[in-house]
């Protein structure tokens, strides 16, 4: 079994869609909503499976439309956050899916997944510290919506990368920016990440554990190159649901 190792852990920081909280199907079919308007009469429609991993899941917003309008030869207008959800600009579009993602969490209940709730109590028993960090501005309201907020020391999210000028994942600048806020070290802490572009920026950070969870098929073209590409992408460690993961050690209260 993977093991959190508190002698030379800290503090974890965990992703927050698909990892703390049960909303990335959510953020998926938000965006292939917003994409197959735009795509109808100009290419293929939006895959999950596919085009959701490969350029848009982990991504901001912004970043993530860029990413995919690209693979598909297709440019737009920048436009800017006065425009109207769904105009002809990547803000029009990243706008849209973010209105569509609010409405859909205000009218279902948001769930976080037991297993990471468990995890997070046995960690913080152990006196290690945790942290949530996410591309999304609407992190804060999902992670409060599920419960679970009390049990992070930090958060990070989109609303903190939009004020610090902070690119998105995967450059590492929003988890360094965790760390820092935990006066830890990069290597002394791990991060817990189900999307590539959050893999990569735990490794490209130089954090003492990066951990993917790949929990089902319906993420990616296939379990087996889910996890291949995950490992290839710097992952240490890929597991299926985050009850795989065992806590050792404990952080002792002067080095907390």
């Amino acid at each position: 079994m993977a093991t959190f190792d508190l002698t030379r852990l800290r503090a974890v920081a965990f992703d927050a869609d698909g990892v703390v909280t049960d909303t990335a199907r959510v953020h998926a079919a938000a965006w292939k909503h917003v994409f197959d308007a735009f795509l109808r009469g100009r290419s293929a429609p939006f895959d999950i499976r596919d085009d959701y991993l490969r350029h848009v899941d982990g991504r901001p917003a912004l970043d993530g439309v860029r990413t995919f309008l690209a693979s598909r030869g297709l440019s737009l207008p920048e436009g800017g956050p006065d425009d109207v959800p769904g105009a002809a600009t990547v803000h029009g579009l990243g706008l849209a899916k973010d209105v569509l993602f609010a409405q859909q969490i205000e009218q279902h209940q948001v769930a976080a997944f037991p297993t990471t709730v468990d995890l997070l109590h046995e960690l913080r028993r152990r006196g290690c510290r945790t942290a949530v960090v996410s591309a999304g501005r609407h992190c804060r309201a999902v992670v409060s919506a599920a419960g679970v907020l009390h049990l992070f020391d930090v958060l990070v999210d989109g609303v903190d990368a939009a004020e610090l000028g902070l690119p998105g994942k995967p450059d590492p600048a929003l988890l360094l920016e965790a760390a820092r806020r935990l006066a830890l070290p990069a290597v002394e802490v791990a991060v817990v990440d189900d999307a590539l572009p959050g893999v990569e920026a735990g490794r490209r950070g130089g954090f003492g554990l990066v951990v993917a969870v790949a929990r089902s098929a319906s993420r990616s073209t296939s379990a087996v190159v889910s996890e291949r590409r995950l490992l290839a992408t710097g992952a240490d460690v890929v597991v299926r649901d985050l009850a795989e993961m065992s806590v050792t050690g404990r952080v002792p209260v002067g080095r907390r």
